[in-house]
């Protein structure tokens, strides 16, 4: 399937260059127009929209029109993606993932994953992040990509307000069937708090944080409860955090000095 005119799609992730999920997307997205994939060398997962400003970048190219960037961010890789690489010859779409495991409720606040897609539409490009729910039954991204194909086909003709992303989460196909996709709001999803204490070689006590048990409140019309029900979430998130409300009430505290 190829759209008329076919498009240009910047592709990432937060799990590296090495990823099954980003090459599974490059396929996918491949259905579209042209490709290019910019990515970090490594892991880079839970580094939010962080951006390296301390030390030296590097880019080195892997394959034809795929691109490690060389202990860099999810964010530095659409940064350098649209400013070096293409020369500011922008896509019309950035895809960012597929990444193994959820981006449900405050998982955003964390995610490089959707720290790509929030780059992207901060320097003028559509952006849309993916991510792959297990359940318990590993990752089969290949057994997702007719649902991945429906969402960036309608993220490409999708018109959003400005500083406006999407975020899309699909059920694991093995759990149960996948019945649609859902536009939705942010749920609520809490993890554990559980912190392991290790001790070193020498005697130094270090941590693992992380909590494995995972609560996910009852919410109709959210992305948490989407895809509990076997619907794809497709999320719009915005890059204005301003509380509107508190906004708002925010005036009685103006006053001069």
């Amino acid at each position: 399937m190829l759209t008329s005119p076919p498009v240009r799609i910047l592709i990432t992730n937060d799990d590296g260059i090495h990823s099954e999920g980003l090459h599974v997307l490059a396929e996918v997205a491949a259905e579209f127009g042209e490709t290019i994939i910019v990515a970090p060398d490594r892991d880079q997962s839970g580094v939010s929209h962080a951006i390296t400003l301390s030390h030296p970048l590097r880019v080195r190219e892997t394959a034809p029109r795929t691109y490690a960037i060389e202990g860099g961010t999810p964010t530095d890789c659409v940064y350098v993606g649209l400013h070096h690489i293409l020369r500011g010859e922008l896509p019309d779409l950035v895809v960012s993932g597929i990444n193994p495991g959820p981006n449900l409720g405050w998982d955003v606040l964390y995610s490089g994953t959707v720290a790509a897609a929030r780059e992207a539409v901060l320097k003028g490009v559509p952006g849309l992040a993916l991510s792959l729910i297990s359940g318990g039954k590993g990752y089969p991204f290949r057994e997702v990509m007719s649902q991945a194909s429906a969402v960036i086909k309608t993220a490409i003709s999708a018109e959003l307000p400005e500083f406006t992303f999407l975020n899309c989460n699909i059920p694991n196909p093995r759990v149960g069937p996948v019945t649609g996709i859902r536009g939705t709001t942010l749920g609520h999803r809490f993890y554990s708090t559980e912190i392991v204490v290790r001790q070193d070689p020498r005697g130094r006590d270090y941590l693992w944080i992380g909590g494995s048990d995972v609560r996910m409140p009852d919410m109709p019309g959210s992305d948490c409860n989407a895809v509990r029900e076997g619907f794809v979430s497709v999320s719009p998130l915005t890059c204005n955090v301003t509380c509107p409300v508190a906004a708002t009430d925010m005036t009685s505290w103006n006053q001069d000095f």
